[in-house]
């Protein structure tokens, strides 16, 4: 294994333990690229974030976040132009994009994800969040279906769909932290239906927490339904791909089923799932892996539309 493919596997394993898990049911070239494309993710969202590896939020993390989206989209245009910096991030992202013909697009819908942050846009609306999603998560899913053969857009749409739902369940999870740091991805029309407050500095208050909880678990019914949509999209992939991402859905799945459980109390820690339990989650997902032609299908007419 090369520094780089050393280097995509050391990221996702520190920064998300359920991804990787998850890719461990791939094979090993897809597993290699996978966690190579996430890194490169991961290391923007922690340029304009902050943050190393999601965690440890610098002070005054918003000056010159402007000025870090400008450097991430000039060193990712040099690497998909061929002239990568001399670091493992965009040397991986470059051989990814090459090998399986990823339009180069995706990438910078990804980082316009991350404009919207350093603009702290609002989100009014659901329609917003799930605008911004793709941007973050759903065009992720995409990428992340190339890698393993997809091109047909309709299967394209249900990665999306995957990535939005693992979003949606993200934001939802980190309502309290995310308010700490003077950020609300919630949608304001979810928050004021449940008479949360919609300004960050009220909504982190303990005694807001429970109207707050209500919004986030209207928020994971939305999620819900888009990770029943990522099921037909499954239908298409290889045994090992489709074992690989039914985990990832379930293993997912769990930390909204954990916040659901927890209820307001639950944002007093991380909401997360055991080792062990993410364990048995993966491996459970071999069944619908196995079964996976037999998902029903179902309609995304009214379901959020990517960018083509």
């Amino acid at each position: 294994m090369d520094v780089v493919t050393a280097h995509g596997h050391a990221s996702i394993k520190q920064g998300s333990k359920s991804f990787a898990l998850a890719s461990r049911a791939l094979p090993t070239a897809l597993r290699d690229d996978a966690s190579m494309l996430y890194a490169w993710c991961r290391y923007c969202d922690d340029v304009i974030d902050g943050q190393i590896m999601g965690h440890d939020q610098i002070e005054n993390y918003k000056d010159g976040q402007g000025e870090r989206l400008e450097r991430l989209r000039a060193d990712t245009a040099d690497t998909l132009s061929g002239n990568p910096p001399d670091n493992p991030i965009y040397v991986g992202l470059a051989r990814v994009f090459k090998t399986h013909g990823i339009d180069h697009k995706h990438a910078f819908e990804l980082l316009k994800g991350f404009e919207m942050d350093a603009e702290e846009r609002v989100y009014k609306t659901v329609d917003d969040i799930l605008d911004y999603s793709y941007h973050v998560a759903g065009v992720v899913g995409v990428m992340m279906a190339n890698i393993m053969g997809v091109r047909d857009a309709a299967t394209l749409d249900r990665a999306s769909d995957l990535g939005l739902a693992f979003q949606l369940t993200n934001i939802a999870r980190d309502v309290i932290d995310d308010a700490k740091a003077d950020r609300v991805f919630v949608p304001q029309d979810l928050l004021i239906a449940t008479g949360a407050p919609t300004e960050a500095t009220e909504l982190a208050k303990p005694e807001n927490w429970s109207a707050a909880h209500k919004a986030a678990i209207a928020q994971l019914d939305i999620a819900e339904q888009y990770y029943e949509s990522a099921k037909v999209g499954i239908k298409e992939l290889p045994f090992r791909c489709a074992w690989a991402i039914s985990a990832a859905l379930s293993v997912y799945r769990e930390i909204g089923q954990r916040l659901r459980e927890g209820g307001p109390q639950a944002w007093e820690g991380r909401v997360s799932a055991s080792k062990g339990r993410k364990i048995r989650l993966a491996l459970g997902a071999i069944s619908p892996a196995m079964t996976r032609k037999n998902a029903a299908i179902i309609s995304r007419e009214t379901y959020f539309q990517r960018p083509l």
